[in-house]
């Protein structure tokens, strides 16, 4: 009879080393599988069971470590690490890749009007916004209000720029023109992200210690979460913004897909999701608040979301 599983694997933590860029990309490699898309709801929920019962001490009967690894990683593609919901289906990030080659081959398919460039540009940057409040960090309750007017804010301001700067590769030499949408995908997520997680950098992120112990609510740490997200999809969205025009566009969607599938991961793991900041970065408050209630913290850490 085989031995039970032991209850002191840490599976808060992801299963490889996030000091290192190789044990975030095997991490995220396995989050972003666009696999992860098609389980049912009985499969995420069971994966969710698994969890939360491990968490607690109780072990599934015959659970190898292998199949609980593999429950943890089913249950952080479709569950979000603060609140624990079950997150948007398009807005998980291993939709990344059947949305944006969705997307990408409307917007290749339909552009000689300008009826059309506006409404696929309005499309991509309505996903771009469910991707970003689904990924977002904290877990804070967010109004309909709230949400609706980032989502406002966000998607109008990527679509004028977007469209602004594509039009102006128009009246620039070829060379510059290659760069254009490169900008306007960077300018658009410099905006839509930033603006869809505003309440974010107004009230602030959770942070914690080294042992997952809430210390308060940091606006600074808000700060460096979003910037390093931008980084992160501007690179992330670099193979949707190439186009060959002696490629058919079925060929050309491939082409992102296949690209898309390494560096929705690859971008991912520039950052470890567990970002931390030195405390002598917080704001001055929280520093005494922090300092007073709980000596000897040095570090903080947070969730910057994706």
């Amino acid at each position: 009879m085989a031995a039970e599983l032991s209850t002191s694997i840490n599976i808060k933590e992801p299963r490889w080393d996030q000091g290192t860029f190789v044990g975030r990309a095997k991490h995220f490699f396995t989050v972003t599988d666009p696999r992860n898309i098609l389980l049912s709801n009985e499969q995420l929920e069971k994966a969710r069971q698994i969890i939360l019962d491990y968490k607690k001490g109780v072990v599934t009967p015959g659970l190898t470590e292998d199949e609980l690894w593999r429950a943890k990683y089913v249950f952080d593609s479709a569950f979000h690490p603060d609140t624990g919901e079950k997150m948007l289906l398009i807005g998980r990030m291993s939709a990344q890749v059947p949305m944006n080659m969705t997307i990408t081959g409307c917007m290749m398919t339909f552009y000689r009007t300008t009826p059309a460039v506006l409404f696929w540009q309005w499309i991509n940057q309505s996903f771009n916004a469910i991707v970003n409040y689904t990924n977002r960090s904290g877990d804070a309750p967010i109004t309909v209000n709230q949400l609706g007017t980032a989502y406002v804010s966000a998607t109008t301001g990527a679509v004028a720029t977007a469209l602004g700067l594509n039009a102006l590769a128009k009246h620039v030499s070829p060379l510059i023109g290659r760069f254009v949408p490169f900008a306007a995908v960077a300018a658009a997520n410099c905006i839509n992200i930033p603006l869809m997680r505003q309440r974010e950098l107004k009230h602030g992120i959770p942070v914690t210690d080294e042992n997952d112990n809430r210390l308060g609510e940091s606006s600074k740490a808000a700060q460096q979460a979003i910037t390093q997200v931008v980084v992160s999809r501007i690179l992330m969205a670099s193979p949707g913004m190439g186009s060959f025009p002696w490629m058919s566009a079925p060929i050309q969607v491939g082409l992102v897909g296949f690209c898309l599938v390494f560096a929705t991961p690859l971008c991912c793991a520039l950052f470890p999701q567990k970002s931390s900041m030195a405390l002598s970065r917080l704001e001055p408050e929280l520093q005494e608040k922090i300092r007073a209630c709980h000596p000897g913290v040095e570090t903080v850490y947070f969730n910057k979301g994706l």
